[in-house]
């Protein structure tokens, strides 16, 4: 499996893209900004992109879709609870200052339990709510990897104060749908480094309090 991780955007948002050696096909998850980049890395390794995954509807994770969307005709999927949030992307852009981005259609509602596969490699949504109300992660066994977005971090976990947040609930989240998986398990997250699933139970000064 191709998989590159660039970081993307005023606030360097790790977009994923994954590629299928065998079908030449591809999955990116959250082309927040610098389309041109990743369309260069696809051209690289002469991929199509058959999906584009939204892990949570910050600008700074969704605010190149429409322009992927529009030089690759990959549908574009999230989970409907974020809605409001995509709907108010002018409002996120004000915040920091940024000019207003492009908005398209959701084509497809990223739900827990769903499954997209690249080649023969299934890619599993886990809805982990409390970054947002419709923050998810992606769970591929076969890479031994997951895709956090911005729910856990590098001895951190995500923000939990801006609209949609919900502190107790990103924890449940962590703690029930995150923590259960192999401690082997490579975490990439929204920003920053990487960790593993058993650091982050050892040292994650959010999940070790008492």
């Amino acid at each position: 499996m191709i998989h590159e991780i660039l970081p993307v955007g005023l606030l360097q948002c790790n977009c994923s893209i994954f590629g299928d050696e065998a079908t030449r096909e591809a999955i990116v998850v959250d082309p927040g900004d610098q389309i041109e980049d990743i369309v260069a890395i696809l051209e690289k390794h002469s991929l199509r992109v058959r999906a584009i995954v939204i892990t949570h509807a910050h600008i700074d994770h969704i605010g190149g879709a429409a322009k992927l969307k529009a030089a690759t005709g990959a549908p574009v999927y999230m989970n409907s609870s974020d809605q409001e949030l995509y709907d108010n992307l002018d409002v996120q852009s004000s915040w920091l200052g940024m000019p207003r981005m492009q908005r398209t259609d959701i084509d497809s509602a990223a739900n827990e339990g769903d499954t997209l596969t690249l080649g023969q490699t299934p890619f599993h949504i886990l809805h982990t709510p409390g970054h947002t109300q419709g923050s998810i992660s992606i769970w591929i066994p076969a890479e031994n990897k997951l895709v956090a977005g911005d729910t856990l971090f590098r001895d951190s976990i995500g923000r939990t104060d801006l609209p949609g947040g919900d502190s107790r609930q990103i924890l449940r989240s962590i703690h029930t749908k995150l923590l259960t998986l192999p401690e082997t398990a490579v975490v990439i997250p929204g920003h920053g480094s990487n960790t593993t699933i058993g650091r982050e139970k050892e040292r994650n000064p959010f999940l070790t309090r008492l």
